[in-house]
């Protein structure tokens, strides 16, 4: 072997050792040197719930016996007193409770539109019709509130004519809007219902003392149904 193979080996083992060196100083500084600590936002972070862990277990009280967990309430006065008046109406005049539901809901909402109160809404269809829809007099008064079409035709062009009348909806919106115009025109309850049973010359009234009497017996039910419930 001449002097330049023997150099250039030595050469080569002592790449060999330098390379070995390195090498074992990267694994004791992956072992030894300790990793950063996690951000505090992944300690707090909350743990993953599955499916299979148990639900949480009900509060107990000192006794030991689950503590009951109040209900909440939805029943507002307003609806009370609309159940209570359904309630009533069906059982008074044998009427569909399904039925008088939907005439109560329509007289409530036309009675917001036209500032009547529902209740006087109801007490005409009451003395009127006894809440029947089809309802029609020798007069040609139709539907609940047993309105005379010949007489309100401009209120009935947007609901295609005289036999809308028939129609639940139609039927208590116009007559809510006669019974309005009326206590505009004579600013009192007593003759605008006179007037509208078509009576303003009968002094007795009595077609307006039978309405107020069913609206009074509504009333009632309102006051009840408005009171606090007690706790």
């Amino acid at each position: 072997m001449n002097r330049v193979s023997a150099l250039a080996l030595r050469a080569f083992a002592a790449t060999r050792a330098t390379f070995a060196l390195i090498g074992f100083a990267v694994v004791v500084a992956v072992i030894v040197i300790p990793r950063p600590a996690q951000p505090e936002a992944w300690l707090s972070a909350p743990a993953v719930v599955t499916a299979d862990e148990e639900p949480l277990a009900e509060p107990v009280g000192a006794d030991g016996l689950p503590v009951p967990i109040p209900a909440v309430s939805i029943d507002s006065p307003l609806e009370r007193e609309r159940r209570a008046v359904t309630e009533y109406i069906a059982k008074r005049y044998r009427v569909s409770d399904q039925a008088v539901g939907g005439y109560v809901a329509l007289a409530y909402d036309a009675g917001a539109q036209y500032s009547v109160d529902p209740l006087l809404i109801l007490a005409v269809m009451a003395i009127e019709s006894r809440y029947n829809p089809v309802a029609e007099s020798s007069m040609g008064a139709r539907g609940l509130m047993q309105v005379i079409p010949r007489y309100h035709l401009e209120k009935l062009l947007d609901h295609g004519g005289e036999d809308a009348l028939l129609e639940p909806a139609v039927n208590i919106n116009v007559g809510a809007q006669i019974l309005r115009e009326y206590q505009r025109r004579f600013r009192d309850t007593e003759t605008a219902l006179q007037m509208y049973g078509g009576a303003l010359d009968d002094v007795s009234t009595q077609y307006a003392s039978k309405v107020l009497a069913e609206k009074a017996r509504l009333d009632a039910l309102r006051i009840k149904a408005r009171k606090p419930l007690s706790v």
